[in-house]
């Protein structure tokens, strides 16, 4: 039996949707608040739904029950301020007692990490697996949440848990619709005229969730795995988003400065407001990082053939026109 924790979020729904399209009844914990995705109302018969909050141990202990593979998806994610802390703790506290359980009772594991836990490339190479984010000097609590689940999953694998570490560039993907990454497309869509000088990977939410299950299927273990299509730089990739929509695409250079500037604007009014800024210190200061990645250890594990990326922007802004 298989279990996916944050089935009702952008990847967990595509992987329990692919799963259940590969003839698998599958099982996926959600909270009591949760709506379950419209993408998986067609497969109510195979799908068995279940209550459980990850820092409630009892809850998980059913959910784990005749469990052999488990998809650990679900993370907190915020830009707020005040929920840094929180954050890291249930992530982290989450993915602890999910690392436990799935030691105890024998249960394997694909722990959905992210590119936020990986350091940075030296200028003009590629990131891979072998890099590291130095905690210390780190600000995001996401960033932080996500390093610190990983140290859960390897210091897992040391006590005999079989499992393997996936961190995923950018996911995008149509089923996104404005919410996600997909307020990147509709920013683009309502006329941003700004862009940044830096790039980044970006990958469809299907190879991924493919990837997640050749990993799952495979005898690879204790292993971390970058899984990312094709890196753009942020000019490229908004003006063919722009050229999509039959748009002007943005056209002024939004030098390191401005970004400084605007992260700070947002903070401002995020504090008025109380609610998330639209741009945080990190995502100002990344936007003009060169972030590449390097693809090969996942293709020549798996072999892999990525979607191309403007396939998906044409998928993407179909559905958002």
């Amino acid at each position: 039996m298989i279990l996916i924790t944050g089935a009702t979020g952008f990847l967990g729904a595509e992987l329990a949707k692919l799963l259940v399209t590969m003839g698998n009844n599958i099982r996926c914990t959600k909270r009591t608040t949760s709506i379950i995705p419209v993408l998986l109302a067609p497969f109510k018969a195979q799908i068995e739904w279940v209550d459980a909050d990850l820092l409630d141990i009892f809850a998980l202990e059913n959910a784990l029950e005749g469990i052999t593979q488990v998809y650990h998806c679900a993370a907190w994610v915020s830009l707020k301020a005040a929920d840094k802390e929180p954050m890291i703790n249930t992530n982290v506290t989450g993915t602890a007692n999910l690392v436990n359980l799935c030691i105890e009772r024998g249960a394997r594991m694909v722990h959905v990490s992210s590119i936020a836990a990986i350091g940075l490339a030296k200028p003009g190479e590629l990131t891979t697996e072998n890099h590291h984010l130095e905690e210390s000097a780190e600000n995001d609590g996401y960033a932080i949440s996500k390093l610190e689940s990983e140290m859960e999953v390897w210091r897992g694998i040391a006590e005999g848990l079989d499992a393997v570490i996936v961190n995923p560039s950018l996911i995008i993907g149509a089923s996104a619709g404005k919410q996600g990454s997909g307020v990147f497309f509709e920013t683009i869509r309502k006329g941003l005229k700004f862009y940044t000088i830096g790039s980044i990977g970006f990958v469809d939410v299907e190879d991924v969730a493919k990837c997640m299950i050749a990993v799952m299927n495979s005898d690879i273990t204790a292993e971390r795995y970058v899984i990312s299509a094709e890196n753009y730089n942020y000019k490229d990739i908004t003006t063919e988003v722009a050229n999509g929509f039959g748009i002007k695409p943005p056209a002024i250079l939004a030098k390191s400065w401005v970004m400084e500037v605007a992260w700070r604007v947002a903070a401002f009014v995020g504090t008025i407001t109380g609610k998330a800024p639209a741009i945080d210190k990190t995502s100002a200061q990344t936007a003009s990082l060169n972030r590449d990645f390097d693809n090969s250890k996942i293709k020549d594990a798996i072999g892999i053939e990525f979607k191309p990326i403007s396939k998906t922007i044409l998928e993407i802004v179909e559905v958002l026109k």
